[in-house]
């Protein structure tokens, strides 16, 4: 077993001692805990299921491989960048990167850290790493990697989550779930596409 893997299993079981008793006073008034620490996570605001369904809609570029994303600047409440998956062409080139490669391209001196990524499932590390790489300061996703993998889709064993907490140069929210169903049907009909 690795060092990273040993660590993580015995911070979530700490963490979980110590959080378990708290969770039946808390969870009715303290709202969704993440899967790590116990931590609330962050809300979900207005306009969120709203861009969900864009990328939703990003995601039928490619039915076989349904993983849809865009950039919204949440000062201006604009898409700066929208992009699908790709990964027959190029093997890195996910819905999450595409959008931020086009974001890039259009707007080269962009606050990223004023950016929202929304994306049809929970970010892999290599994308979750971008994310932190340019500075994207929230991730909104409706799949999860464990519902994926569930599924028998390929997918780093990390969670979106995990990977910026470990990006201790960013601060960035993750928040999953929204529009979870809408998105997980998306993935059970791929399954199904020639």
């Amino acid at each position: 077993m690795t060092s990273m893997k040993r660590r993580t299993l015995l911070h979530n079981l700490v963490s979980a001692i110590a959080v378990v008793p708290l969770l039946g006073a808390q969870a009715k008034t303290a709202g969704a805990f993440n899967s790590f620490d116990g931590e609330r996570q962050p809300p979900v605001q207005a306009g969120d299921a709203q861009y969900m369904r864009r990328a939703i809609r990003l995601a039928g570029n490619n039915p076989k491989y349904p993983f849809g994303a865009l950039l919204v600047d949440r000062e201006k409440g604009i898409v700066v960048g929208e992009g699908w998956n790709r990964s027959v062409k190029n093997p890195t080139w996910h819905g999450e990167m595409d959008a931020i490669n086009k974001c890039a391209a259009a707007h080269p001196k962009i606050d990223w850290t004023r950016l929202t990524l929304y994306t049809t499932a929970e970010p892999c590390a290599m994308c979750q790493g971008a994310v932190a790489w340019s500075g994207i300061s929230r991730v909104v996703f409706g799949s999860s990697i464990p519902f994926l993998k569930s599924l028998k889709w390929w997918a780093i064993d990390i969670r979106a989550e995990e990977v910026a907490k470990l990006s201790t140069f960013r601060n960035c929210a993750v928040v999953g779930g929204v529009l979870e169903e809408e998105c997980n049907k998306l993935f059970q009909a791929a399954l199904n596409v020639k």
